[in-house]
């Protein structure tokens, strides 16, 4: 070797190439813009598991219509998922602007971001109809019980007996979105941890399968206004008091059914497109497709100050909102001015048949 050569750099090696999901994307193609979130919102962990959740569930970007509302956790949908359509509706009526979205083209899967006040206060009607109404959507709610835009007020699932940032004690009953929902009759009804990445990514991706409205309530501390001692919506409160009721495995209709948990102590409940979800008990014996069980377990535990995560309440085959109407197959957004016009004819008839 000549003193050149020994002194030449050597070449460094070819980066690896990124894995791929099923259908050849990267997961930075599930990424949006950058966080303009306070440092260590538990809104960016909720982004980020939605990023790897619904990369390694290979859905296709802009088959996703990304819908939220008002507030922090409202301004998260443009974190993730550049190449998905969406929409930032006014305070509270996300929930009209994607039942009106999923109508027009039903092969669209609605993801929809709300807060605690964006869903139990000034949307709590649109909440309740979109429930009674099972329009197929994952509805999330980043809950962290204060309005962090408006400098931490106390929203209203702040539990009774919590402390604000500045010590006032909120003395009102909260608002339990699980509990409610359960009551309303959604099908799919879970709550999660922001920090419990694990847990809620397998709770996430149960709630794209399912085929009806899915309520994922996530505790999601914010640390400039709730992340004091005295808070019940804290990072340290919520490591220290979070009790699983299950363990949850998710199983996608591609792979076999393989899952981390011995057979004996496990329920598998099959989804309608073949995934199964599989629960492991952990302290808890409760039957989850049995609505009042978990209307009884939420309350119990609220009695005695725990914070339950987990799935609740699951029951497949319920009509969604879309079945319902009886639309045709192909999507209202698609169809020629041809097909949605009648002629002349007809409306001349229509016109007379109303004299």
């Amino acid at each position: 070797m000549s003193p050149d050569e020994a002194a030449a750099p050597a070449t460094p090696p070819a980066p690896a190439a990124k894995p791929q999901n099923r259908i050849g994307l990267v997961q930075d193609a599930y990424k949006g813009l950058e966080s303009t979130l306070c440092n260590g919102c538990g809104h960016d962990a909720i982004t980020a598991s939605l990023v790897r959740t619904l990369w390694e569930m290979d859905v296709e970007p802009h088959r996703v219509a990304k819908m939220s509302g008002i507030g922090c956790s409202s301004k998260t949908t443009a974190y993730f998922l550049n190449g998905a359509w969406g929409f930032n509706a006014v305070h509270g009526r996300m929930p009209s602007v994607a039942t009106g979205a999923l109508l027009a083209n039903r092969t669209l899967l609605p993801v929809g971001v709300s807060g605690d006040g964006d869903t139990a206060s000034i949307g709590m009607g649109q909440f309740v109809h979109l429930i009674r109404r099972n329009v197929p959507i994952v509805y999330v709610i980043e809950n962290n019980g204060v309005y962090g835009l408006t400098k931490g007020q106390f929203s209203a699932t702040a539990d009774r007996g919590s402390k604000s940032k500045w010590g006032v004690v909120n003395e009102m009953e909260p608002i339990d979105c699980c509990g409610l929902a359960i009551e309303l009759g959604c099908g799919f009804v879970a709550r999660s941890f922001a920090a419990d990445k694990k847990q809620l990514e397998s709770v996430l991706k149960a709630a794209l399968a399912y085929r009806g409205t899915a309520v994922v309530d996530v505790v999601s501390p914010c640390v400039t206004f709730n992340n004091h001692p005295g808070s019940t919506k804290s990072y340290d409160w919520g490591r220290e008091h979070e009790k699983h009721i299950h363990e949850v495995g998710f199983v996608p209709h591609w792979q076999q059914v393989e899952v981390d948990v011995p057979d004996g102590e496990s329920r598998s409940i099959e989804m309608p497109d073949g995934s199964r979800i599989v629960l492991r008990k952990v302290d808890r014996d409760f039957d989850p497709t049995v609505a009042m069980e978990a209307v009884r377990l939420l309350r119990e535990s609220r009695g005695r100050g725990e914070f339950l995560t987990g799935i609740f309440h699951l029951r497949t085959g319920q009509p969604t909102f879309d079945q319902q109407l009886g639309l045709v197959e192909e999507p209202l957004a698609t169809l020629p001015e041809a097909r949605v016009r009648p002629p002349r004819a007809v409306l001349e008839a229509v016109m007379h048949s109303l004299k």
